[in-house]
């Protein structure tokens, strides 16, 4: 894939056998990295599918390398989940495709973000990636000899996690720097998310609800569905939870309603029902046979089991924050490819 016409490579022959070739040319001829790195996968020996080639490069970057034995490294961890339940070659070929296609782009954002690390003279010390590991080791309540069994059980050496940690501290720190200014999290923005939640609650719930009903006509003209929304309106303006229930049950229609799931009601009728609260009555709201004006009596979980606001408002300004960050982090991503010279052999 040639993202821009690549002016000429100035790199070191040594990683081919064929010293003069230019990398240009070897990079158009060579087999891809997927192919390479899914044959040794499979057992099969790319030094006859393609003998001439030792190491390979990847993928180029404004310029720099990226090796097949990186790409290689990274996949390994994900390599025996994704082939253990694979039926056939073809099969197995085809998620190793998949797999190194997605590192390969991560490797190249990843050298994006160093380069513009780079630019920016932000840079991280062992000091930060020691405290960073030993947050996680702490957060996971396990001993320093316990932590390392656990990364070398994910298929990392030493070495090679530190390495990761780094480039992920990199890019936070370079991304707090370009685009945190462009992230503004109001009390408003936090106020509408808890309200989601609530409301999301309440439709995964039960509730037990009554009704006053005024029917109308089925083809019921302009003058009559108004005349009956204004008697709804005087009806409701009389309404109180003690007196709801023997007016409800004079009413054509009305009454009791018992337990509700969501979809038991029309979705006009259910938004309504939805907003209140436990002995809250609502507006009149018209139905497809109907004016109906509603009372919750109960509810079973759901809204009452989320926290009041404030004490949430610390856990959903995080998730805001964090998904801002996130599609400003894709956008400021998305700039750094359309400015750069990238090649890759995927």
């Amino acid at each position: 894939m040639r993202h821009r016409v690549a002016p000429r490579r100035r790199f070191a022959a040594a990683v081919f056998v064929a010293p003069r070739r230019r990398f240009a040319a070897a990079l158009r001829h060579a087999a891809p990295a997927w192919l390479l790195a899914a044959l040794l996968v499979l057992g099969i020996d790319p030094q006859r599918a393609h003998a001439e080639v030792i190491e390979r490069v990847a993928a180029v970057v404004n310029d720099q390398a990226i090796l097949l034995s990186e790409l290689r490294r990274r996949a390994a961890p994900f390599l025996e989940q994704a082939l253990e339940d694979a039926s056939g070659q073809g099969e197995r070929m085809s998620r190793v495709k998949q797999i190194y296609k997605q590192l390969l782009q991560q490797l190249v954002d990843e050298e994006l973000v160093e380069q513009a690390a780079r630019k920016m003279r932000v840079s991280v010390g062992d000091p930060d990636v020691d405290q960073a590991i030993d947050n996680v080791r702490r957060q996971n309540n396990m001993t320093e000899e316990q932590f390392w069994q656990a990364v070398k059980a994910q298929g990392f050496t030493d070495k090679h996690y530190r390495q990761d940690v780094r480039k992920q501290l990199l890019r936070l720190k370079v991304l707090n720097q370009r685009v945190r200014s462009r992230v503004n999290m109001t009390d408003q923005t936090i106020r509408e998310a808890y309200e989601d939640r609530v409301r999301d609650a309440r439709r995964s719930q039960k509730f037990r609800a009554s009704h006053v009903f005024m029917p109308l006509p089925a083809n019921a003209s302009a003058t009559e569905i108004a005349d009956t929304m204004n008697a709804a309106k005087q009806a409701r303006a009389k309404l109180t939870p003690d007196t709801f229930d023997a007016v409800a049950a004079q009413s054509k229609g009305g009454g009791d309603l018992g337990w509700l799931d969501q979809g038991d009601l029309p979705d006009v009728l259910e938004e309504a029902l939805l907003g209140l609260s436990e002995g809250e009555i609502s507006q009149p709201v018209r139905g497809p046979s109907g004016v109906h004006i509603f009372i919750v009596r109960e509810r079973q979980s759901g809204a009452n089991a989320i926290p009041p606001f404030e004490e949430m408002r610390a856990q959903l300004q995080s998730e805001l924050l964090d998904r801002a960050m996130q599609r400003q982090e894709e956008l400021f991503l998305r700039g750094l490819r359309r400015d750069a010279v990238i090649e890759t052999h995927d």
